[in-house]
């Protein structure tokens, strides 16, 4: 259920759903919730910038929740485009080396999919905030420098076409904390032979705690700014 904002206890501390908009970092949309309340901060996980949807943050003492927010399943829907692939796995990078995709039939893409339900090894992008050297790896292979990610098993408890409309794959994916449906998207494409990429994607539920339950950050600033004249600071990707 959806709290309402004059009721939360900020400084002290609770817990707030957010909507991050496209385009916006998590660190971004924390950095701004900050500077409203005044409040120690914290969120429950990143979320890329080029993909929108639930945040969970806490402030104040419940900041101290965060750990065990961290694990819980994920929820996402998105797009993958086929006959293209991008360094990046996403729309962060431009797509290449274009592939016919013409011979591909919906019993095709059907079949490939069951290979990614359940139990899964992936590899996370090279384009991505884990570290290596004390760095995220996205720094070194921006620099050019060999990165060689270790596979991680992960858990994709629903994985659900709800339209097919090539060169587009509509989803809805239910999975374990620490998947990448970035990799997902990649893989996909990769066993149809003809690569692929996510194009869109919005996370739509962290545990039981759903995007409907959200704020976005213009209803945010809505109420700062009426209730205190705040001002906004737009991050940068």
């Amino acid at each position: 259920m959806k709290k309402k904002l004059d009721e939360l206890n900020y400084l002290e501390g609770d817990m707030l759903l957010i909507d991050k908009p496209y385009g916006w970092t998590s660190f971004g949309v924390v950095a701004q919730l900050k500077k409203w309340t005044k409040a120690k901060i914290g969120h429950a996980g990143t979320l890329d910038p080029l993909a929108s949807g639930l945040v969970i943050v806490c402030t104040g003492k419940w900041t101290k929740k965060l750990t065990e927010l961290l694990g819980l399943k994920k929820e996402y829907t998105g797009i993958i485009q086929l006959g293209e692939v991008t360094p990046t796995y996403d729309l962060e990078s431009v797509p290449q080396d274009k592939k016919d995709i013409s011979h591909i039939t919906e019993a095709m893409i059907h079949d490939i999919i069951q290979q990614f339900r359940g139990e899964i090894t992936q590899f996370p992008p090279i384009h991505s905030a884990i570290k290596q050297e004390g760095k995220p790896v996205y720094e070194l292979a921006r620099q050019g420098k060999e990165v060689t990610m270790k596979s991680r098993n992960v858990v994709i408890s629903q994985f659900e076409l709800t339209k097919i409309d090539l060169p587009e794959l509509h989803f809805r994916i239910e999975c374990s904390s620490g998947t990448y449906i970035r990799s997902i998207a990649n893989d996909v494409g990769e066993a149809l032979g003809v690569g692929g990429y996510l194009k869109m994607l919005r996370r739509t539920a962290i545990g039981e705690y759903r995007i409907e339950d959200a704020y976005t950050m213009d209803e945010m600033k809505e109420f700062f700014g009426t209730a205190m004249n705040a001002r906004i600071i737009i991050p940068k990707l």
